[in-house]
């Protein structure tokens, strides 16, 4: 009876030691895992709205996030008691301290310079040290079995309070309709919001639009009314976006949803129009107003992959910009299986008439609808362009590029500015093919169509991007956005230059469409006087408003081309080496699939010094000169876009890399 009590007793303190591990397991990677992904993923909404997930694949998702990753740990724990106690109590130990480690990783990032090898080395002495306490004293290992409880709070946290949370469990449905102003006559009204566009891009030297580089943006111009020192109200679309359909500033962090935003352009619209709606990040127009389509590009296994990548730049030890919207890629009509909007446009430049497929099929359906209907209608349409990722020429040849290149620093931001341009160049053409469609249908002169953008982004070496370094040192680029608006029958271009804010959009809209609207808006319509102040309104965070002076800001100096761009060089003898990625695609290049290998880039060897000048050239013709720049975690690495599609040809192209000496002379590199 001893023996049988003795080996109960073991038994149980063995179950209890099991659950205690699994416990402690449990609080670990909920630290290192789920916290961190449901605290972004709780604020990032327009993940989730982006990407259509409806709640079911939410909240599968959430318990994927919560559950997944402790399996493998726990089972390897579990497995390893198969070799005796003493191996599972090294092994649980072990995890431990690489469960701390990656915990030390995240948080040296948060609280310390310390990136790279370095935060991996103190990170590893941490976890050394925190497993050496867990093996020598009780406390730690308690701490952790209480911290158990953490996933689950989490959970809770996401589900119920965080902005997500009007994702998952929607409440209500819209607010009030306008009124008709008198007997106001209702024209059609077009709306195409672009993203992430700065006014000063499409400016050339003499501060009006730049009509050889962008000739419809200027066509455009000529037609409408020029709000040329228009700004939006914050840098993050999640906010700006309700801003411009709501009229009102951004006073809390809430879901970009019409039950966080019931009093919206589309509520309000919809009594006495019909609304076409295609959103892309936002969800303002409710269920009873418009059903949104869906594209492919949705469901439980999208969700996971981009999750996936969220949490490689939530546990590197490099810095990341932790941002969902990097996910936010436009799929193209033909990913889409869509048929063609429109007949193939007369454009002669490259091969635009295999290449028609590429442009996105959000797009695509907006151009279908524009057409006069029996009822007022609102066309409406948020189009990612030319948000990054960057991936089209200004012909709308797609190029492939690693997602690892860096946006700021010495060389990168040139070559961020330039992959923007690009994509700007393709924008450009789309804003043809919409005026185009405009036109042949006969809905142009009678329509009220407006093109703008929700913000800007900076470009500026060292606050690269939308955040408040880039608002300080260059809120030019941030917070001005173009912002044009063609009134029904208007033939002649004029440029205004009230201090508009993007508050403004909604009154302006509906005082052109005759629409009285329900509720309170912080904007003024343009058809009242101007502001007499001239101060902007801009909103990193809701609630927080920072100001500062109004003006039309002067375009930043585009770079010079190098005199080696476009020039015919000959392959001369080789002295050197460099790699360059994805080789093959030069040897067997189809541009009638719509992608050429544009983006070439690689490493280059330390006798290599940095700021050398390398000329890259495809069959015999300089397309790009660019510098190698100094060591990041992806080595000493060189990366040059090739804009010229005509550099290309069916079947085998030729691509040499050239190192250009301080005289000019150049020296082949042998690629590998």
């Amino acid at each position: 009876m001893d023996a049988q009590t003795s080996a109960l007793g073991r038994w149980d303190q063995g179950w209890r030691g099991e659950l205690g591990r699994l416990l402690e397991v449990v609080a670990l990677v909920g630290l290192v895992v789920t916290q961190p992904l449901l605290d972004v993923l709780g604020r990032s909404p327009d993940f989730f709205l982006f990407h259509r997930a409806d709640p079911g694949q939410i909240m599968l998702l959430v318990a994927l996030v919560a559950v997944v990753p402790t399996v493998p740990v726990a089972a390897l724990g579990a497995l390893s008691r198969l070799a005796g106690r003493t191996a599972r109590a090294l092994t649980h130990t072990v995890l431990v301290g690489l469960l701390l480690a990656a915990l030390a990783v995240q948080v040296g990032r948060h609280t310390t310079p310390l990136r790279g090898v370095p935060l991996l080395l103190v990170a590893a002495l941490a976890g050394a040290a925190g497993a050496a306490a867990h093996r020598r004293w009780r406390a730690p290992g308690r701490v952790l079995r209480l911290a158990a409880a953490g996933p689950a709070a989490f959970v809770v946290l996401f589900l119920l309070v965080s902005p997500t949370s009007a994702v998952v469990l929607p409440r209500g449905d819209g607010g009030a309709a306008g009124t008709a102003q008198g007997a106001a006559v209702h024209p059609p009204v077009v709306m195409l919001i672009l993203d992430e566009l700065p006014l000063v891009s499409l400016l050339g030297a003499d501060g009006r639009i730049d009509a050889q580089r962008f000739p419809h943006f200027a066509e455009l111009a000529d037609d409408s009314t020029w709000y040329r020192n228009a700004t939006g109200v914050s840098g993050w679309t999640p906010n700006a976006l309700p801003a411009m359909l709501t009229g009102r500033y951004p006073e809390r962090a809430v879901a970009p949803h019409y039950t966080q935003y019931p009093d919206n352009i589309f509520t309000a619209f919809g009594g006495l129009y019909d609304v076409q709606a295609q959103e892309s990040i936002t969800r303002l127009c409710p269920p009873s107003r418009c059903e949104q389509p869906v594209t492919p590009e949705q469901g439980l296994g999208v969700l996971v992959r981009e999750t996936g990548t969220l949490l490689r730049q939530i546990a590197g030890p490099t810095p990341a910009r932790v941002d969902p919207e990097d996910s936010y890629r436009e799929q193209t009509r033909a990913e889409a299986g869509l048929d063609a909007a429109e007949p193939v446009p007369d454009d002669p430049k490259f091969r635009w008439d295999s290449l028609d497929d590429n442009q996105p099929a959000r797009f695509t359906s907006f151009l279908a609808g524009l057409k006069p209907e029996p009822r007022p209608t609102l066309h409406f349409l948020h189009l990612l362009m030319p948000h990054s990722p960057w991936a089209y020429l200004p012909s709308g040849a797609r190029y492939d590029a690693p997602e690892d290149l860096p946006n700021d620093g010495a060389g990168w931001v040139d070559l961020a500015r330039q992959r923007h341009l690009a994509q700007l160049g393709y924008t450009d053409r789309l804003i043809g093919e919409t005026l185009r469609t405009l036109r042949a249908s006969g809905l142009y002169d009678q329509a009220l169509v407006v093109v703008t953008a929700d913000h800007g982004v900076s470009f500026r070496p060292g606050a690269q991007g939308r955040g408040m370094d880039a608002i300080k040192a260059a809120a030019g680029e941030v917070a001005w956005v173009p912002m044009f608006l063609k009134e029904p029958r208007q033939q002649t271009g004029r440029v205004d230059d009230r201090n508009w804010e993007h508050v403004d959009l909604l009154p302006t809209v509906a005082d052109e469409a005759g629409i009285r609207l329900p509720g309170r808006v912080d904007g003024r319509s343009a058809r009242q006087a101007p502001r007499p102040d001239a101060t902007k309104h801009f909103y990193d965070r809701p609630g927080e408003p920072i100001t500062f002076p109004g003006g039309v800001p002067a375009p930043p100096p585009l770079p010079t081309p190098h005199p080696l761009v476009g020039t015919e060089v000959q392959a001369g003898p080789t002295g050197g080496s460099a790699r360059v990625a994805d080789l093959a695609a030069f040897r067997a290049t189809d541009p009638d699939t719509g992608a050429l290998p544009a983006l070439v880039w690689g490493d280059v060897p330390d006798a290599i010094p940095d700021g050398t000048q390398l000329a890259v050239a495809v069959n015999g013709r300089v397309g790009a000169v660019v510098p190698v720049v100094p060591a990041d975690p992806g080595g000493r690495r060189f990366a040059a876009l090739l804009t010229d599609d005509r550099l290309f040809r069916a079947g085998a192209n030729q691509l040499d890399v050239y190192q250009v000496a301080a005289d000019g002379t150049l020296r082949r590199l042998a690629l590998s």
